[in-house]
């Protein structure tokens, strides 16, 4: 669990570097074996899309943190980065609405991102 904090607090700032918008993470330890926390941001633009999730990439690599896998298209409007215990997901503001992935995870525990 502390692995998966530490890819937490670092993604949220980098995602915050970047301008990310309305970061949420969310506690599903307790009602998923999927991972233990989802990321969940925004952009505004499919090029502000790309740099979050470059970003997020390259303060992880810094880490020596590498994800597992990463699926969308880069000029798709999602892009998931899978770290095991810690999911990413970046979306435009037009899918993160269409998808809502808050309500379907509604059951996990929002944290507070000040807190970490």
């Amino acid at each position: 669990m502390e692995r998966a904090k530490q890819i937490v607090k670092t993604a949220v700032r980098a995602l915050n570097d970047k301008k990310g918008e309305d970061i949420k993470v969310i506690d599903i330890s307790r009602v998923s074996t999927v991972a233990d926390y989802f990321i969940i941001a925004n952009g505004t633009n499919i090029p502000q899309v790309e740099a979050l999730v470059d970003n997020v990439t390259e303060e992880l690599l810094k880490e020596k943190i590498h994800a597992e896998r990463v699926e969308g298209v880069r000029s798709s409007g999602w892009i998931l980065m899978d770290y095991n215990d810690v999911v990413i997901h970046v979306f435009s503001k037009e899918d993160r609405l269409f998808y809502d992935l808050e309500r379907i995870w509604r059951d996990g525990i929002e944290v507070n991102t000040q807190e970490l």
